[in-house]
Protein backbone atom coordinates (compact mmCIF):
# COMPACT_ATOMS: atom_id res chain seq x y z
CA UNK A 1 0.00 0.00 0.00
CA UNK A 2 1.42 3.81 -0.52
CA UNK A 3 -0.04 6.39 1.40
CA UNK A 4 1.02 10.22 0.78
CA UNK A 5 0.42 13.06 3.66
CA UNK A 6 -2.14 15.82 2.01
CA UNK A 7 -3.81 18.96 4.15
CA UNK A 8 -1.98 17.31 7.00
CA UNK A 9 -4.41 13.45 6.79
CA UNK A 10 -2.97 10.25 5.78
CA UNK A 11 -4.75 9.66 2.33
CA UNK A 12 -4.42 6.34 0.44
CA UNK A 13 -2.84 6.23 -2.64
CA UNK A 14 -2.21 2.90 -3.89
CA UNK A 15 -2.49 -0.72 -3.07
CA UNK A 16 -0.30 -3.18 -5.52
CA UNK A 17 -1.03 -6.72 -5.39
CA UNK A 18 1.37 -9.30 -7.24
CA UNK A 19 -1.89 -12.54 -6.93
CA UNK A 20 -5.00 -12.65 -5.90
CA UNK A 21 -5.96 -14.38 -1.96
CA UNK A 22 -7.63 -13.58 0.95
CA UNK A 23 -8.32 -9.96 1.71
CA UNK A 24 -7.88 -9.10 -1.85
CA UNK A 25 -9.65 -6.51 -3.92
CA UNK A 26 -12.56 -8.20 -6.30
CA UNK A 27 -13.99 -5.00 -7.74
CA UNK A 28 -13.24 -1.79 -8.28
CA UNK A 29 -15.18 0.65 -6.37
CA UNK A 30 -15.92 4.10 -8.47
CA UNK A 31 -13.45 6.53 -9.06
CA UNK A 32 -10.66 4.05 -8.79
CA UNK A 33 -8.53 2.63 -11.99
CA UNK A 34 -6.49 -0.54 -12.59
CA UNK A 35 -3.20 -0.65 -14.09
CA UNK A 36 -0.22 -2.96 -14.27
CA UNK A 37 3.12 -1.87 -13.42
CA UNK A 38 6.79 -3.14 -15.29
CA UNK A 39 6.39 -6.33 -12.93
CA UNK A 40 2.96 -7.62 -14.03
CA UNK A 41 1.28 -6.56 -10.68
CA UNK A 42 -1.79 -5.51 -10.47
CA UNK A 43 -2.28 -1.78 -9.51
CA UNK A 44 -5.57 0.42 -7.75
CA UNK A 45 -5.42 3.98 -7.78
CA UNK A 46 -8.30 6.78 -7.22
CA UNK A 47 -8.94 5.76 -3.31
CA UNK A 48 -10.94 7.87 -1.33
CA UNK A 49 -9.93 7.05 2.20
CA UNK A 50 -7.84 8.86 4.78
CA UNK A 51 -6.84 8.04 7.55
CA UNK A 52 -5.84 9.46 11.12
CA UNK A 53 -4.24 7.30 12.64
CA UNK A 54 -2.87 4.29 10.14
CA UNK A 55 -2.65 1.42 11.89
CA UNK A 56 -1.01 -1.74 10.82
CA UNK A 57 0.52 -5.17 12.62
CA UNK A 58 3.72 -6.31 11.28
CA UNK A 59 3.59 -9.13 9.01
CA UNK A 60 4.72 -12.30 10.47
CA UNK A 61 5.28 -13.94 6.91
CA UNK A 62 6.17 -10.87 4.77
CA UNK A 63 7.58 -8.03 6.02
CA UNK A 64 6.36 -4.24 5.75
CA UNK A 65 8.55 -1.90 4.62
CA UNK A 66 8.32 1.96 5.22
CA UNK A 67 9.88 4.16 2.67
CA UNK A 68 10.25 7.71 3.52
CA UNK A 69 12.74 9.69 0.91
CA UNK A 70 14.05 6.95 -0.68
CA UNK A 71 14.67 5.32 2.61
CA UNK A 72 13.40 1.89 3.31
CA UNK A 73 12.78 1.15 6.94
CA UNK A 74 12.02 -2.58 7.70
CA UNK A 75 8.69 -2.98 10.65
CA UNK A 76 9.94 -5.83 10.86
CA UNK A 77 13.12 -5.29 11.93
CA UNK A 78 11.99 -2.51 13.76
CA UNK A 79 9.23 -3.31 15.77
CA UNK A 80 9.23 -7.33 15.44
CA UNK A 81 6.71 -9.48 14.13
CA UNK A 82 3.06 -8.77 15.06
CA UNK A 83 3.88 -5.54 16.45
CA UNK A 84 1.24 -3.22 16.76
CA UNK A 85 2.23 0.33 14.67
CA UNK A 86 0.60 3.35 14.69
CA UNK A 87 0.93 6.52 12.23
CA UNK A 88 -0.13 9.42 12.78
CA UNK A 89 0.45 13.16 12.16
CA UNK A 90 1.66 15.36 15.31
CA UNK A 91 3.40 18.79 15.48
CA UNK A 92 6.65 19.40 16.79
CA UNK A 93 4.90 20.91 19.86
CA UNK A 94 3.21 17.49 19.99
CA UNK A 95 6.42 15.59 20.00
CA UNK A 96 8.39 17.85 22.47
CA UNK A 97 5.19 17.75 24.98
CA UNK A 98 4.32 14.41 25.09
CA UNK A 99 7.44 12.90 25.05
CA UNK A 100 6.81 10.93 21.65
CA UNK A 101 10.75 10.89 20.77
Amino acid sequence: DTYIIEDNQIRAYSTTYRSFGAGVQTALEEGQTMTYDENGNMVITGFDITYDPLRYIVGTVSDHILTIDGKEISLRNLCRRNAKVVFEIVTLLEILTKGLL
